[in-house]
């Protein structure tokens, strides 16, 4: 790996193309490397895992209007929508729009946290919709997908997007587009103006994150990936973009990151260098914000030691920055206490988090958001007894380089009526690759069936997985394949009307 500086340039400097960011990007997502068998083996994890969670989603509102929207927009060849026939094609955007919905909302797939946030996840969407329809191979889904994920990865390990309020989808945004460039084996060219187009329509603010979150957390990364096939596209075409997109003076750092005299370190692979950023990620096992993961699984290991719930007086939670101040109470939202609170805004207050983990042993993807549940007298008050702080070591820790000791948990402590305290701490969810439970295939297998049960019917559960087992292998017309066609009833729906399926408008269609 190379670290490459990056900063602002006036525009009476000449900055050569060679020495922008999004040319290097480009030249890593155009660089023909082979993808290793560990980055194979790990993608087709990951495409087991966004089914899994998509299909848990799919009757969800949010899940079922995204795909209404697709549903309007037939095309052939097109890509396929989770649920859906396989003969059913639809617009390649649309379909990476309505798969980027279901996958996203539940907030239970993969992750990476470094100098930000990001589910890098949610760069399969996008690829394999374009994949489909161009009718590329496994090989040619894997060689993007293994760049989309480098490029996510490492923007997210130099460039600090929340500290300044935008939202990690400005990270997601370009990173897609390389993938999708990489999978086309498009220029060097085409990429670098494709990357800084998708990073200028994708910038948003962290409002999506804050106060009172709406299904909008679910559809930002849907947004990206359709903005991303669109630049691709639009670029393919002869078209350019604004550029220096990161380094202009009017650009991304000068006006909405560290401004004009700040430095960024972006590492990212030397020409030749396989891609492997893949290997860094890590998924959920539990429906909800990453770093709650490891304290769940700590709830679950407190509660027995504690024993009677209601003889709590506190409990302290010593935690990271990120921790404290965006799921903790260092965020300030009332909201995070509040049990009217809609479920994007439970899964962003491990205050909520906790309380149910400690009092169920566990967490569940559906029940444990319920209003009932949120509501329950006992579950409020405990709630209500929960915060947070910052630990300058769990901070260290957090931000760490090092494998070994970067955590994303904290040290808990009970204090009981009449003084004496309970504690204990974790540093990284069992699931974790370092944890006490490393995901492997077998628990993406399991957890897709489980989450699949009921919503697909099992036979096509097993074509599924039968499919990502020969991934590399894979012919264009089996590319098809890398979906699932629900069970009858499980699909949800939507009774409002949007544009695209107004009365009559489908009469020129």
């Amino acid at each position: 790996m190379k670290l490459h500086n990056v900063r602002t340039h006036k525009s009476s400097e000449h900055l050569p193309r060679a020495e922008q960011l999004a040319w290097k990007i480009a030249e890593v997502a155009s660089d023909p490397v082979a993808v290793e068998p560990a980055v194979t083996e790990i993608i087709g994890n990951r495409i087991i895992d966004n089914a899994a969670v998509a299909a848990a989603a799919l009757a969800r509102r949010p899940v079922a209007s995204a795909r209404a929207q697709a549903v309007a927009h037939p095309f052939r060849p097109g890509a396929t929508v989770f649920g859906l026939a396989q003969s059913q094609r639809i617009s390649p955007e649309w379909a990476a729009w309505a798969n980027g919905v279901a996958v996203r909302e539940l907030d239970f797939h993969d992750t990476f946290l470094a100098a930000d946030y990001s589910h890098p996840g949610d760069n399969i969407p996008p690829v394999l919709a374009v994949a489909q329809h161009c009718g590329l191979d496994g090989r040619a889904l894997l060689r993007g997908l293994a760049a989309g994920y480098e490029i996510q990865v490492d923007l997210v390990k130099g460039i600090c997007l929340h500290e300044h309020k935008i939202d990690h989808i400005a990270h997601l945004g370009p990173s897609a587009a390389a993938g999708i460039g990489a999978a086309l084996n498009l220029s060097t060219e085409t990429i670098f103006q494709a990357v800084q187009q998708a990073l200028h329509v994708t910038t948003t603010t962290r409002q999506s994150r804050k106060g009172e979150i709406s299904s909008w957390k679910a559809y930002a990364p849907a947004f990206a990936g359709k903005m991303a096939i669109e630049a691709i596209d639009r670029v393919m075409r002869g078209e350019g973009a604004p550029s220096p997109a990161w380094e202009g003076e009017d650009g991304f750092i000068a006006w909405l990151l560290s401004g004009p005299k700040a430095n960024y370190s972006v590492p990212l692979p030397e020409r030749g260098e396989a891609k492997r950023a893949i290997l860094d990620t890590y998924t959920k096992e539990h429906s909800a914000e990453y770093q709650s993961q490891a304290l769940i699984d700590l709830a679950r290991r407190m509660g027995p030691k504690i024993g009677d719930l209601t003889k709590i007086e506190s409990i302290v939670i010593h935690t990271s920055h990120h921790t404290h101040y965006v799921i903790g109470t260092g965020a300030n939202d009332p909201q995070k206490m509040d049990p009217r609170a809609s479920r994007e805004t439970l899964d962003h207050s491990i205050m909520y988090i906790f309380a149910v983990a400690l009092e169920d042993g566990g967490w569940h993807h559906q029940a444990s958001y319920a209003p009932s549940r949120a509501g329950r007298p006992e579950t409020v008050a405990l709630w209500h007894k929960i915060s947070t702080v910052e630990d300058p070591q769990w901070t260290r820790r957090y931000h760490s380089h090092d494998p070994k000791e970067k955590a994303f948990g904290g040290r808990v402590v009970v204090t009981l009526k009449g003084g004496s305290t309970i504690s204990d701490e974790i540093a990284v969810a069992d699931a974790h690759p370092l944890g006490a439970r490393p995901f492997a295939r077998a628990q993406y297998v399991a957890k897709f069936r489980s989450l699949a049960e009921g919503v697909v019917a099992a036979p096509e559960q097993d074509r599924f997985l039968a499919l990502v087992e020969r991934l590399p292998e894979l012919k264009a017309e089996e590319l098809t394949g890398l979906t699932f066609t629900a069970a009858s009833g499980q699909l949800g729906a939507t009774s409002a009307t949007g544009i695209f399926d107004w009365p009559g408008a489908s009469a020129g269609r």
